[in-house]
């Protein structure tokens, strides 16, 4: 079948109940049918559910339609995406690692490799995301990840998945890592370039409606059962409830990604024509200094549209002040058009200086382009840069 197909018809076996709908599995542990049984799934010689802190058959079946859409041989399922995130470092890493990573992560990723994996003697290593030439200089001996996301948050900047799998081949023994949130696995497919995992914060295009909390990491099947390991005994589980949301709304994901990136070209071709724009980003737009890499790597070019306001701070926040359909709310990747204010919000915890290293300025925006009629979209930015003269 067709990918759009297999979404919708992947899910869990039908019980004895005949069931239409994959039902709720609100259970905290499963039953054994004898004492062997039970011996044997503890064992790992038989597939089995113990407890849903370990699998779930509603979280199986969310994991299997990520492995399918990534093209991954297993994955897990986790409570946020930050702590997929969490996990993908820590339960590989050990004191005396070092991690590479592009410059420009979220926030909160920031905060794991500046502020907590020190404390455990994990170190790192920032290099730019548009310049290759400094990926390979910053291996050393002790290089045990590479991590990146793209395009980046918010600044939309890409890495070249074909030289980093080439760049992958050189260095078999480093893991390489890759949000790939922003995208999705409908826009791109980072495993079929040879990178070991990728990982998403499920909360955004995944759900698609604000509702759940959820991550996943997939990817290469002996990396992801040393994850187990770390996950069973840390708990970061998700719950049976999200991964059932979560899997439903995956039916729907190609139909709306092609939505909110048709949405989001047409506002970033009418922002770069505006003149209180002062910069516009959008991967997909002929302007973006990598617009042939990602007309190459990615299928369409996103949701996410990211520009900056002529007039400074005050100037935005009158902008977001005066945005009547948009929301203002640091998520992303809902039907409902959302605007966030970097500087102040997801990246806040950054310097000055580290914020004007990713191109992030007091007056930069970032909207999260929603399902909306595109009319409606338009004439709400239009009304709002107009008002906040």
């Amino acid at each position: 079948m067709k990918e759009q197909s297999r979404l919708i018809r992947n899910q869990a076996e039908r019980t004895h109940n005949r069931e239409h709908s994959v039902p709720l599995y609100l259970t905290s542990s499963f039953i054994f049918d004898d004492a062997e049984q039970g011996r044997a799934i503890f064992a790992d010689e038989m597939e089995g559910n113990i407890y849903s802190r370990y699998s779930n058959p509603n979280t199986t079946e969310f994991i299997n339609k990520v492995c399918d859409l990534e093209g991954a041989e297993a994955g897990l399922a986790f409570s946020s995406g930050m702590a997929a995130i969490f996990a993908s470092f820590a339960g590989l890493l050990r004191s005396g690692d070092h991690i590479i990573a592009c410059r420009s992560v979220f926030g909160s990723t920031h905060q794991l490799l500046n502020q907590l994996f020190p404390r455990w003697g994990i170190t790192y290593t920032y290099v730019d995301a548009g310049k290759p030439e400094e990926w390979e200089s910053a291996i050393r001996s002790e290089t045990k990840m590479i991590f990146l996301e793209t395009p980046s948050n918010p600044g939309l900047e890409l890495v070249d998945l074909e030289w980093l799998g080439e760049l992958k081949k050189k260095y078999p023994h480093i893991i390489f890592n890759i949000d790939n949130c922003f995208a999705t696995p409908y826009i791109q497919k980072p495993l079929q370039y040879g990178i070991d995992l990728v990982v998403h914060s499920a909360t955004k295009y995944m759900d698609g409606q604000g509702r759940v909390l959820g991550g996943v990491i997939a990817g290469k099947a002996s990396i992801i059962k040393e994850l187990m390991f770390f996950i069973r005994h840390t708990g970061p589980a998700m719950s049976a409830f999200n991964a059932w949301l979560l899997s439903k709304s995956l039916e729907t994901l190609t139909l709306r990604m092609d939505r909110h990136c048709g949405n989001a070209l047409k506002l970033a071709e009418m922002l770069e024509e505006h003149p209180e724009i002062e910069l516009v980003r959008y991967p997909h737009l002929p302007s973006h200094p990598q617009y042939a890499l990602a007309k190459k790597q990615m299928k369409l070019g996103g949701g996410i549209v990211t520009f900056i306001v002529k007039g400074g701070f005050e100037r935005a926040k009158r902008f977001l002040d005066a945005l009547q359909m948009i929301l203002f709310t640091s998520n992303l990747g809902d039907s409902r058009s959302i605007a966030t204010h970097p500087a102040s919000t997801t990246h806040s915890k950054l310097t000055e200086e580290e914020r004007g290293l990713l191109g992030i300025q007091p007056s930069s925006i970032r909207i999260s382009v929603g399902l909306e009629d595109i009319d409606d979209i338009l004439e709400d930015v239009q009304q709002a840069l107009e008002n906040s003269k």
